[in-house]
C-alpha cells in the first residue's frame, strides 16, 4: 500500500470519509495530515455540513502542510445549483522543508485514492485559496 516514491501509506479512514463526503454529503470538508512517525496519511478533522469556507480555511495551520478536500456549493450563471469537490494541497512557505517535500512527493498518489476530485488547488498562503479563487475555479 505504501507509495514507492515516498513510502507513504493511506489510512483506510481517509477513503471512507471521502466517500461519505462525496456520496452522502455528511461533511463539508476533510483535512488530512501525514503522520511522519508511522508514514501514513490520516484524517485530522471533519467539517460538519453547516460549516463555512472560512471555518475550513481556519483549520489549515499557518506553518504546517496539509491536504484537504472541500465540497463547494455554488450557483451557475444559468441559475443551476451545483457542487464541486476541491482538493487543496496546503504548503505554507513557513513550513519545514522536509514536510513540504514529503507532502509534494505523496500528493499524486494520495489524490488518486480519492476518486471524484474535480478541481485541484495548490496554496502556500491563504490568499491563494480565497473564496473568490474557489468560485472562479468552480465555474
Amino acid at each position: 500500500m505504501a507509495n514507492s516514491a515516498s513510502g507513504m501509506a493511506v489510512n483506510d479512514d481517509c477513503k471512507l470519509r471521502f466517500l461519505e463526503l462525496k456520496a452522502k454529503r455528511n461533511f463539508r470538508f476533510i483535512v488530512f495530515k501525514i503522520d511522519e512517525r508511522i508514514q501514513q496519511v490520516m484524517v485530522e478533522r471533519l467539517g460538519e455540513p453547516h460549516e463555512s469556507y472560512d471555518d475550513f480555511a481556519a483549520c489549515l495551520p499557518a506553518n504546517e502542510c496539509r491536504y484537504a478536500v472541500y465540497d463547494f456549493d455554488f450557483t451557475t450563471n444559468e441559475n443551476c445549483n451545483k457542487s464541486k469537490i476541491f482538493f487543496v494541497a496546503w504548503s505554507p512557505d513557513t513550513s519545514r522543508v522536509r514536510s513540504k517535500m514529503l507532502y509534494a512527493s505523496s500528493k499524486d498518489r494520495f489524490k488518486r485514492e480519492l476518486d471524484g476530485i474535480q478541481v485541484e488547488l495548490q496554496a502556500t498562503d491563504p490568499s491563494e485559496m480565497s473564496i473568490d479563487i474557489i468560485k472562479a475555479r468552480a465555474l
